[in-house]
């Protein structure tokens, strides 16, 4: 097959089907990274380099719990990919098949027919998904919070719950609208909790019929600990901090329906929730398992120490997509240090592959984690021996992301809002409409009047 016009871009002399062709699927922090290390390191006219996302941009997850709260702006998590690169093509669109023996991908645009094209090396940057489980009502009530998207949204809906909440004198409904259910305890879900609780502890002053104590915040978790990153005890002193701030934290405890949002859970316990946010783990992107590339036992891209992937030539795969041995028997989790660390290498294998040198081996040792719980609050494990909680574990949460974002210009803006927060009150303004911008519109568009009276507006 040949390759699709609309694609191609030469980068520097030569016939342009002489010059090997890099193609990077996923434009989070692996491919970003990867593609920004190439182009630097790469010669004009030494390779092609093309990345694949659905958006034009990368995330920095970390701050989506911030995101969440309105502690920062979703437009300053978020990396334009255009605006890093000089010479690296960016595609948007879907890949929905790589055919790695025939050299080449299936790929959708986000708007346009589907096209075919051919590569020389390939990089899976794919990232994951949210994992979910067959529980009834999950699909249809559940939100995750993986994306800037689901950030935004989870805000407006929070704060539009409290709306809700004291606009009626309806009982049932009030104390489905204050009831808060997340699942999962790990870094997104106690994050995520602990933020909204924030927010939500401020923004019930302005609601004059909601006292915090209607107010109820559950984190559901199926182990017998959260934050398991942290350390056993770093992780008992944020459980402990959550559950003083009146979250009820339900350990070794299932979700076990969501049907038309009355929650159901392992110990006995029901009662209807207007929020439920699932965090409970995530699994490689799709376009994984739609490739005829090696994968392991849990559908990850089985990768060598090398970020090679096993068995085939001229493909490389790393982050959240692949399994990559930490030289101990087990795999480097599938986290951000690890993906921004591993692109360099992962790189400078690509060219090393091109030139026919010797490639390098990825490893590294864990520099620890840290997880922010609210304003001034946090918890932290650092280079193994130190531990802290409280403030000064919210001071490094703070510090290390604000180095670890990409960017001078999103540094800045992140740092803004932070400086701002310290001056001004928080913003509780709501958007619940922006998830269905045309309602406004297309209601405009229907007969307003029925039966007399103005119609409901469902």
């Amino acid at each position: 097959m040949t390759e699709s016009r609309n694609y191609r871009l030469v980068h520097g002399g030569g016939d342009e089907a002489e010059i090997p062709h890099i193609l990077i699927v996923g434009g989070g922090y692996l491919g970003m990274y990867t593609a920004r290390r190439l182009e630097k390191k790469l010669g004009a006219g030494e390779a092609r380099i093309t990345v694949i996302d659905p958006n034009s941009y990368m995330t920095y997850q970390p701050f989506l719990p911030e995101t969440a709260s309105g502690n920062i702006s979703p437009r300053h998590v978020v990396v334009p990919l255009r605006k890093v690169f000089d010479r690296v093509r960016v595609l948007g669109g879907r890949v929905v098949r790589i055919d790695h023996a025939d050299r080449q991908v299936r790929y959708e645009p986000n708007v346009g027919e589907p096209e075919t094209i051919a590569y020389d090396h390939l990089v899976m940057a794919a990232g994951a998904v949210s994992r979910t489980l067959p529980i009834p009502g999950l699909a249809e009530w559940g939100i995750g919070i993986k994306t800037v998207e689901e950030a935004a949204y989870l805000r407006n809906h929070v704060l539009n719950q409290l709306t809700i909440a004291d606009s009626t004198d309806d009982e049932a409904t009030r104390r489905k609208a204050l009831n808060f259910v997340f699942v999962g305890g790990g870094f997104a879900g106690a994050e995520a909790i602990a933020e909204l609780e924030d927010m939500v502890r401020d923004a019930v002053r302005l609601h004059q019929s909601i006292d915090l104590d209607d107010v109820r915040f559950y984190l559901i978790e199926a182990a017998d600990k959260i934050l398991p990153e942290v350390g056993p005890e770093v992780g008992n002193k944020a459980l402990n901090q959550l559950r003083r701030r009146g979250i009820d934290v339900r350990l070794k405890t299932f979700l076990e329906s969501a049907a038309d949002q009355h929650i159901k859970l392992s110990d006995g316990t029901e009662f209807d929730a207007g929020t439920l946010v699932w965090t409970a783990g995530v699994k490689p992107s799709p376009v994984v398992a739609a490739s005829d590339l090696p994968l392991g036992p849990k559908g990850h891209v089985d990768t060598s120490e090398f970020l090679t992937v096993n068995g085939v030539e001229n493909a490389f795969a790393g982050g959240d997509n692949a399994q990559v041995p930490d030289g101990n028997g087990g795999y480097y989790p599938p986290n951000a240090q690890n993906a921004v660390r591993q692109a360099p290498v992962l790189a400078d294998n690509v060219i090393a592959s091109l030139r026919n040198t010797e490639l390098k081996a990825y490893k590294h040792k864990n520099l620890g984690a840290v997880a922010g719980l609210g304003l001034h609050k946090g918890a932290a494990q650092l280079f193994g021996v130190i531990k802290l909680n409280g403030r000064l574990a919210w001071y490094a949460h703070r510090a290390y992301h604000l180095f670890a974002v990409p960017t001078f210009n999103r540094k800045m803006r992140v740092l803004s809002d932070w400086t701002l927060a310290l001056f001004l009150r928080r913003d509780f303004a709501a958007l619940p409409e922006m998830a269905e911008p045309r309602q406004a519109f297309e209601e405009a568009s229907r007969p307003q009047i029925e039966d007399g009276r103005l119609r409901r507006v469902s």
